[in-house]
């Protein structure tokens, strides 16, 4: 039985054009924790994501015509009412996806942030004035909303994924139509449901659920009306569909798989980096694309910090994630802990050693926080990005290995290290080959911040200031005839 107070935040119907579209065909949306079903969602197909993006291009002219101020006033409105039922809404998280209630309500907080940010950032979204060649010509260049926006969003952060793509592309003008995971589609449509109470007019934000991810997809990376893509997901699956873009030359922003690694230096406060490392690996369980992968101990504290970090690990509580007091809920499915199992069962036979955890997970897909030793660079949980509650233990012996191991990967999102050498804080940063590194902290997210990797972890960057950049196009305007 869904409890809430607003019962107008839970639907069952996609969103598109500002009508809430009930289809024939539907599927399932359950709990992980229980794996009692929630709701019914209609299921979307490619005709309805065209009709979505004609929509949004219809509701483009009217929406960019308006000043920033105008659209922030909306996007006020809209955060307003985010935060006004974040309760509800972190609680349809919790029970869609399975993160404690207190992390899921904290995700709603700081997706509502995107909206704050950028309803107020639009109206800094200015342009140039180049000093001319000639004394009959000014050079002038503007920034304009770029069109239609298309975004695919993953279930470990169906709230906070939506906010940071669809508050920019607003902000800056855009359009925007969103095909949310199968898994959790309903925190995208309460979110439809708020913007329809906020005044967002129709068609300038769509929610189109759906199972057929491939031919969904297809039209939001093929359609020609589409003039920019945002994907949040794995690796494999940007690449595919950075390739669907090609043909129509869309722009895109990709943020995409992760492999990072945590580096404990021997000068470090190894309380702080444990308890640091706790908040960047277990985090909803281990599933974020931030998350530490990699977990590299200086040889000369790697038994001392072992023995701390197991014994803050070890008093984790797990279980269902509306109880009072969890840590670490379920993972989003069987499949995944099946997965996760494999990742350890490699490691141990490779020589790893299981310190903690290990076994398997519960009917309830809660899979135990694990700590494995003695990993080496050649097993799954070192090359692969684990995406589960596993902590990989490695020593090294100098600054330059500690380097050379984090950057041993074709990943590049995220890298954490604890030192109070601040040399060796400089070093470190610049030298590791990651779009973001946290020194001494493990919750980098921020924002005010850019989030967005290098390498094969994507391109693009989200929130802060140069979040607005991939929705903009510039034009620069040559006057004559002046003088």
């Amino acid at each position: 039985m869904v409890q809430l107070e607003n019962t107008q935040l839970l639907k069952s119907a996609g969103y598109i054009d500002g009508q809430w579209v009930v289809k024939s065909s539907t599927f399932c949306v359950t709990n992980p924790y229980s794996g009692e079903e929630i709701t019914r969602v209609s299921d979307c197909d490619a005709n309805d994501a065209t009709t979505a993006v004609l929509a949004a291009k219809k509701a483009f002219p009217q929406w960019a015509a308006m000043t920033a101020i105008q659209r922030g006033a909306l996007l006020r409105k809209w955060y307003n009412l985010m935060i006004a039922n974040q309760d509800d809404l972190g609680y349809l998280l919790s029970i869609e996806q399975g993160k404690p209630l207190a992390e899921a309500k904290g995700e709603v907080g700081y997706g509502a942030s995107f909206v704050e940010w950028f309803a107020e950032e639009g109206r800094r979204l200015t342009g140039d004035t180049i000093p001319s060649p000639s004394a009959n010509k000014r050079t002038v260049v503007i920034r304009q909303p770029v069109g239609v926006v298309a975004a695919i969003t993953p279930w470990n952060f169906p709230n906070a994924m939506i906010a940071r793509k669809a508050a920019a592309a607003l902000a800056a003008g855009c359009t925007f139509v969103v095909r949310p995971a199968s898994e959790t589609p309903l925190s995208a449509l309460a979110m439809a449901a708020l913007a329809e109470q906020a005044g967002i007019p129709n068609g300038v934000f769509n929610v189109v659920p759906g199972l057929n991810a491939s031919a969904i997809g297809k039209v939001l990376t093929q359609h020609p009306d589409v003039a920019k893509f945002s994907f949040t997901g794995s690796t494999n699956v940007g690449k595919l569909l950075i390739k669907q873009c090609a043909d129509s030359v869309k722009r895109v922003s990709m943020e995409l798989g992760g492999n990072a690694p945590f580096i404990v230096f021997e000068d470090a406060d190894l309380d702080a980096a444990a308890n640091g490392l706790i908040q960047s690996k277990y985090r909803n369980a281990g599933q974020t694309c931030v998350c530490t992968n990699r977990i590299l101990i200086q040889h000369s504290v790697y038994d001392k910090f072992t023995a701390i970090y197991r014994e803050k690990v070890h008093a984790l509580t797990l279980g269902n994630g509306l109880e009072d007091g969890v840590d670490i809920g379920p993972l989003i499915d069987a499949k995944s802990c099946v997965k996760v199992q494999s990742m350890v069962d490699d490691a141990v036979e490779k020589g790893a050693t299981l310190i903690l955890g290990g076994t398997p997970a519960t009917d309830n897909n809660v899979y135990p926080p694990t700590l494995l030793s003695n990993v080496t660079p050649d097993m799954k949980v070192f090359k692969e990005e684990i995406f589960g509650p596993i902590s990989p233990l490695m020593s090294f012996q100098d600054e330059q290995q500690a380097i050379a191991l984090a950057n041993d990967t074709e990943y590049g999102l995220a890298a954490y290290f604890y030192s109070r050498d601040i040399g060796r804080v400089w070093r470190v940063s610049e030298a590791l080959d990651f779009g973001m590194v946290g020194i001494n902290e493990g919750i980098i997210s921020d924002t005010a911040a850019p989030f967005g990797g290098v390498k094969q972890s994507g391109s693009g960057r989200e929130g802060s200031h140069y979040g607005l950049d991939d929705y903009t196009n510039i034009k620069y305007l040559c006057m004559g005839g002046i003088a």
